[in-house]
């Protein structure tokens, strides 16, 4: 059973790699100047970078990185306090973010990519410790903590999407720790509310609808209020946030709204890839031959929206294999998650998949305009050496999970 998924996972994994690979080298050969050109070479070195750090991380025991997951994630916090004191940079999509860690001018990676894979593993740590999961909000207090730490200084970067990457790392923990669902509504609720602000009826129609809520599932009293409070803060602190965010940051949120007014600026970019991926019919305009992208009409068609090139060129036939492609890495790990050997290991399998979820929805909707633009990579699929390498360290997990697997039944918490 376990050696049927690690094949399985295996496959998929290698089918991606040089799926992504082809759509890489496609993304270089356009018509304009672009700096596309020649990146499939560099995606190939770091395919092989990611090899041997899968190879290393398959090499890798659970109990060695539960016992180096504080280790671990202490160094990833200080790494990326160092991207906001002057030693970071901005790259690809991010516009006014430090994000790279660079010294000297010298750009040395993203270390937000290896924070996430070390807050899923104190994440792991935390829940595995435990014979119960938590059933009050109070004591989801830490859990929540390990995460909104790497999130706050990545907002403050600013970088929006790897932000949400952790919270979806979070919510991917809480659910296969066993947490309620009554709880996991009540804890995203102020973000609801917050969503919800624009609209003075919505806002108002939900904070009756959570005030229903709150009756039929009698929480503590005080957390009760708390809740209720927190949304109240929630729709007020809409407008505080407002006023602190960048005028690109602003205009993204505002082009996402309506996009037809800002055409010629920060809505071009979702105009022009829901445009090239439109006009890949059924079948595409044909490998390599993208009009839109090789007219260079696509930013970012080799990191960000490279997703419009495969719709471009492969049409809808070759985005429901790329997507179902991915699709079937998501699954195979889950059922790795399922008959992990113990709850350390399932957790920490079941929040790759968190992260690689959050990656594809955010990536995928950004090109289709679901989602506001926030720069973040597409897995497989994106040129980029810190985010490919951390998926391999991920993967390679993921394998060693899948090689001491039970044979059948469970995990329990």
């Amino acid at each position: 059973m376990s050696g049927r998924h690690a094949r399985a996972l295996l496959t998929v994994v290698i089918v991606l790699a040089l799926f992504g690979l082809a759509v890489i080298y496609s993304s270089g050969q356009t018509d304009a100047p672009s700096n596309a050109s020649g990146k499939w070479i560099g995606q190939i070195v770091w395919l092989g970078i990611g090899v041997v750090a899968a190879a290393l991380a398959y090499r890798t025991s659970f109990r060695i990185l539960e016992w180096g997951a504080p280790w671990l994630y202490a160094i990833t916090i200080f790494l990326l306090v160092l991207t906001v004191v002057g030693l970071g940079g901005a790259a690809g999509t991010a516009t006014g973010t430090t994000s790279w860690l660079q010294i000297g001018g010298v750009r040395l990676g993203q270390p937000v990519e290896f924070a996430k894979v070390a807050t899923i593993l104190m994440l792991a740590r935390w829940f595995a410790a435990r014979r119960e999961p938590p059933r009050t909000l109070t004591g989801l207090i830490s859990p929540i903590m390990i995460a909104v730490v790497p999130m706050l200084i990545v907002l403050k970067q600013p970088d929006l999407g790897s932000a949400m990457v952790f919270a979806g790392i979070l919510f991917a923990a809480l659910f296969w720790a066993g947490v309620g669902v009554p709880l996991l509504v009540l804890l995203l609720s102020p973000v609801v509310s917050l969503l919800l602000a624009w609209n003075t009826v919505l806002w108002s129609a939900w904070m009756v609808v959570l005030f229903i809520l709150l009756v039929i599932w009698r929480p503590f009293i005080l957390e009760a209020i708390g809740v209720y409070v927190a949304n109240s803060v929630a729709g007020v602190l809409l407008m505080v946030v407002w006023t602190k965010m960048e005028v690109y940051q602003k205009n993204r949120i505002l082009s996402f709204l309506n996009p037809e007014e800002f055409r010629k600026g920060p809505a071009y970019q979702a105009i022009q890839s829901k445009v090239a991926i439109g006009s890949g019919g059924w079948f595409g305009t044909g490998y390599t031959e993208g009009p839109q992208k090789r007219s260079g009409f696509i930013p970012e068609h080799w990191t960000d929206f490279v997703f419009a090139v495969v719709g471009e060129e492969l049409g809808f036939v070759g985005v429901m294999v790329a997507l179902g492609l991915l699709l079937a890495l998501l699954l195979v790990l889950v059922r790795i998650a399922r008959r992990a050997s113990d709850p350390f290991a399932s957790l920490v399998v079941f929040g790759i998949v968190g992260l690689i979820f959050t990656h594809i929805f955010e990536n995928v909707g950004m090109t289709v305009s679901l989602m506001p633009i926030t720069g973040i990579p597409l897995p497989f699929f994106s040129y980029g050496g810190s985010f490919l390498v951390a998926l391999a360290i991920c993967l390679g997990i993921g394998l060693r999970a899948a090689g001491e697997s039970r044979a059948s039944g469970y995990v329990d918490f």
